[in-house]
């Protein structure tokens, strides 16, 4: 079973690596978005009727099946995550935004929202279970795959925009030396993952009850939207770059600490259920919060997507190894019925944020408002004075810009 844990935990991720490679760094905005609608609401569809014809096959078809599904999703999520993220961030530099409130907006729109996303995906089996207490486990896995459906339907419109670089040959050369610091920086402090399997286990018990295991993992999940939100509150006063800092930092502290103190919380175990989610909602009060709209207002319309999108690409390939670098890590120092084991993957974790604190302050530079705008200013002087010719760009930067939305 663990093995299948890691398999369903991995498969998507690595889809979403590939639609991100093959689609998008290659199509245009127009053609990623639609494949990427296209494609997830056709798999959401397909998913329920998965959800009832397999529900009787034996457990080895099942996971082939949700295997193949989740992969073509992660192509789909992968193929539109880059043009959706990146446009809904050039909305929050428009006219009617206050300034003070920009990087509140972004944040709320993106990390939020995906959060929102985790905790949603667990209440709805959640809760029929307990509607069928504990039972039916068919209806339940069908009706929780069927209603998927709906938050994809609502993503539909993807937004218009002018792209004022289309047909130009983009200095991609004269791009990577002005920005490789930050794209370094940034690829690097992206993908921390903790074994959460090992640690669930230790929270409900080792219970095969799905109440109990949905419902711990709710609780646990409600964190992310906790720092999310409380971060979001934080970032325009304190700058994301700031804010990112001291979430790492206290992530570290919080990390290290439940690995210093592991055997005395884990004798209370809704303690170290807070623990636990706690070290995971400072994860997305810093970092998690400020590294998409980091990666996606750092870079100029002209490779924006780009950035976005290798920095994404790390950090999913950084999170695809931790799922099975972990295990191996636990099981180097014991396992997971040894306190070492048990702990190892705190202390690499706390260690590993430490080190993206350090990557963060080094690397990545700060973002003041309107920073996209200032960014496409700066960019189109920076080729002008390296010998491009900028007149042929869309909007010439005197005359105003053509940062690609309206």
């Amino acid at each position: 079973m663990q093995y299948y844990s890691k398999l369903l935990g991995s498969v998507m991720l690595a889809g979403t690596v590939f639609g991100m490679l093959v689609f998008g760094c290659t199509l245009d905005r127009l053609l990623r978005m639609s494949f990427a609608v296209s494609l997830a609401l056709l798999l959401s569809m397909s998913c329920g009727t998965w959800g009832f014809v397999f529900g009787n096959s034996d457990i080895a078809a099942v996971v082939d099946w949700l295997c193949v599904w989740r992969f073509l999703l992660g192509i789909g999520v992968g193929a539109g995550n880059t043009s959706a993220t990146v446009s809904v961030l050039e909305q929050t530099e428009k006219e009617g935004i206050p300034e003070n409130a920009q990087n509140w907006w972004s944040v709320l729109a993106t990390n939020s929202l995906i959060d929102m996303g985790f905790v949603t995906s667990m209440f709805v089996p959640f809760l029929l279970s307990c509607i069928f207490d504990g039972k039916h486990l068919n209806v339940v896995w069908g009706l929780s795959a069927c209603l998927s459906v709906i938050p994809t339907c609502l993503w539909c419109h993807p937004p218009k925009w002018d792209d004022a670089w289309e047909h130009v040959h983009i200095p991609y050369w004269l791009a990577l030396k002005r920005y490789w610091k930050s794209l370094l920086g940034l690829s690097l402090t992206c993908g921390l993952v903790i074994y959460s399997s090992m640690i669930m286990d230790i929270v409900t018990g080792g219970s095969s009850s799905l109440i109990i295991v949905f419902g711990w993992t709710l609780f646990i999940n409600l964190f992310y939207i906790l720092g999310s939100v409380l971060g979001a509150f934080l970032v325009d006063e304190h700058g994301l770059k700031n804010l990112m800092i001291v979430g790492l930092l206290m992530q570290a502290i919080v990390g290290l600490g439940i690995g210093a103190m592991h055997d005395a919380v884990t004798k209370h175990i809704a303690a170290y259920a807070i623990a636990y989610g706690v070290f995971l909602g400072l994860g997305e009060f810093g970092p998690g919060n400020c590294i998409c709209v980091l990666a996606a207002k750092t870079a100029p319309f002209a490779v924006r997507e780009q950035f976005y999108g290798t920095v994404c690409v790390i950090g999913k390939v950084g999170a695809l190894i931790g799922i099975w670098a972990f295990p191996q890590i636990i099981d180097a120092f014991g396992g997971s019925n040894a306190a070492e084991g048990i702990t190892a993957p705190f202390w690499f974790g706390g260690g590993l944020t430490v080190v993206s604190t350090l990557v963060t302050f080094c690397l990545v530079k700060p973002i003041l408002c309107n920073g996209m705008k200032a960014e496409d200013e700066a960019f189109c002087q920076y080729l002008e004075e390296n010998g491009f010719d900028v007149s042929i760009i869309g909007v010439h930067p005197n005359v105003g810009l053509g940062m690609g939305y309206r």
